[in-house]
């Protein structure tokens, strides 16, 4: 949708991604849409060069997120949001579904 402006299909992957759950790293954005890790690794680092994206380093995982002090954040955000109500429905609720722990077991669906 975007990725004309951005230069990249996996920047607006990265960006499309962070934006719908607040955070993630490389590993993560990669499995997700099924491509491979080095591309999604060099937007991050792209993006974190540019003051866009922040991370942090937890062991040996570093998950990004939107730098707070960017200052077209909110202009970007806008961007996106509008983007992502371009995708089909069932791309945006997989996106929106952020499940990070198994499920308890015995718990019914």
């Amino acid at each position: 949708m975007i990725e004309v402006l951005l230069g990249s299909k996996n920047a607006e992957r990265v960006l499309i991604y962070l934006f719908t759950r607040e955070e993630g790293y490389a590993r993560e954005i990669a499995s997700f849409y099924n491509t491979d890790l080095k591309p999604i690794q060099m937007q991050l680092d792209k993006f974190e060069k540019g003051g866009v994206l922040v991370s942090r380093s937890i062991g040996r995982t570093r998950p990004y997120e939107f730098n707070p002090r960017y200052p077209f954040l909110a202009e970007l955000k806008v961007l996106l949001e509008k983007a992502l109500s371009f995708y089909p429905a069932k791309e945006q609720e997989e996106l929106q579904m952020n499940r990070r722990r198994p499920r308890a077991k015995g718990k019914t669906l």
